[in-house]
């Protein structure tokens, strides 16, 4: 065995994400095999829990697209997708995910069945498209195209976007609220118009509240993220994150794997365990990962770098009280809209008033005390980019936390530097020891 193998790798994973991760895979050989009964499908973008109680309510089978261009990534498989959209005549600078799917559909209506050599056995051909007006540019078009290639209604959720000193403003929340409640309703008479069967409440109710059990267990693991040294690394956060924010699978097993892996957490902290052996460097990680290159962590872990917190967007809502909520709607429609503007309140009181996706960095560098940053602009993606500027200038202004940037992008391997990545991260962790003696000038607490 050579030296290279016997090295001791510096990264601790959960034990429990592996169930996790497994329980997740094993959604995708599902989906196929229900489609292959004779289930209804639908291709939905993330929604942030708003449209998936409702389709699971109503017995159809959930595939995420945006999931699976970054398993494509990950596997190594996703650029023929990108070279087959760029093919079809969509431009290249489209969002990674969009052109992966596009790229994947096109393969698959060629050959009228799921293309094999699909990662995880493929998405199969959907009843459905559920697309989702929250954030992304690409988000209502890119679905809108889908829909010509495989002749698939498309329904667009809505979610509202309120500025931060709008949000605050007496009767906003209420309202959205009514709003999005109301835009469910509408879509449950569409569905049951589209298959034939009606709504059936109390199942909806049960998972409403199973997905909010979810995502509370989920949060607070990610709240003992928090200690020193950090418990899980933002590898384990990436690997299960989708049992949250990809919901397909029976949501009382994920349960079961979270409530776990809070178990093990929570083990680690009263031991004083860490994710990363000789935690010297405490990193928040800005937007998504390179999905194709995610060793760098291991890399950067034998450096002692463990990353302890990352983008607001993929992180379970604050826990609120959503009992006063009769209306299972309106209880899906609260934790969407919590999960949007859960930090808008404390940003309007740091007079953030512009830059609100960049606030949480802000905040979370102080809460989780990190030392330095690594933002990842994606190429393909403007609302995944545009704040990341304005992030590393709070941090070093605030709160003296140094950052890097990395372009690069979730599913173009092309895109991203890994020499030159690794380069700028050593460089970076001189100006952290530089900086963490300027905090301890000022008086901060770390």
């Amino acid at each position: 065995m050579s030296e290279e193998k016997k090295k001791k790798k510096s990264m601790n994973r959960l034990k429990t994400m592996y169930a996790l991760r497994a329980n997740i895979d094993a959604n995708y050989a599902r989906s196929v095999e229900a489609v292959k009964a004779g289930k209804p499908t639908a291709w939905s973008m993330v929604n942030w829990w708003e449209s998936d109680p409702i389709l699971k309510a109503m017995d159809i089978e959930i595939v995420y697209p945006e999931n699976y261009g970054a398993v494509s990534a990950a596997m190594g498989r996703a650029q023929k997708y990108l070279d087959r959209c760029d093919a079809e005549g969509f431009p290249t600078h489209m969002c990674g995910y969009a052109r992966n799917c596009i790229g994947y559909i096109a393969e698959m209506t060629e050959l009228g069945k799921i293309p094999p050599d699909a990662p995880m056995g493929g998405m199969p051909k959907p009843l459905l498209l559920v697309a989702s007006g929250a954030l992304c540019d690409a988000r209502i078009k890119w679905f809108q195209s889908m829909g010509r290639y495989l002749d698939a209604p498309v329904w667009p959720v809505e979610i509202p976007h309120p500025g931060v000193e709008e949000s605050q403003q007496p009767g906003v929340r209420e309202k959205c609220i009514k709003f999005m409640a109301k835009e469910l309703k509408e879509m449950v008479a569409f569905i049951e118009r589209l298959t034939g069967k009606k709504m059936d409440w109390a199942k909806l109710e049960e998972i409403t509240n199973d997905l909010i059990e979810i995502n509370r267990i989920w949060y607070e693991i990610n709240e003992f993220r928090k200690a020193r040294p950090s418990p899980m690394h933002s590898k384990d956060f990436w690997s299960c994150m989708n049992a949250s924010l990809y919901p397909a699978g029976d949501p009382k097993v994920s349960i079961k794997l979270y409530q776990d892996m809070y178990d093990e957490v929570k083990d680690r902290v009263d031991k004083g365990i860490g994710a990363v052996e000789n935690e010297k460097y405490r990193m928040v990680f800005g937007e998504l990962p390179p999905w194709h290159a995610l060793n760098i962590f291991d890399e950067l872990a034998d450096r002692g770098w463990n990353f302890v917190v990352e983008s607001w967007a993929y992180h379970p809502p604050a826990p609120i009280d959503y009992t006063v909520f009769k209306d299972p709607l309106e209880r899906i429609a609260a934790q969407t809209y919590q999960w949007m503007t859960g930090y808008f309140a404390d940003a309007l009181e740091a007079k953030e008033y512009m830059g609100y996706f960049a606030y949480p960095y802000s905040q979370w560098a102080r809460t989780f005390q990190c030392d330095g940053g690594l933002f990842h602009p994606l190429m393909t993606c403007r609302t995944a980019t545009n704040h990341l500027i304005l992030a590393q200038d709070q941090l070093l202004k605030k709160w003296n936390v140094p950052s890097v940037i990395a372009e690069g992008d979730i599913v173009d391997l092309k895109m991203f530097d890994y020499a030159d990545t690794m380069r700028k991260c050593i460089v970076l962790e001189e100006m952290m020891d530089q900086n963490k003696k300027i905090r301890k000038e000022r008086g901060l607490e770390w």
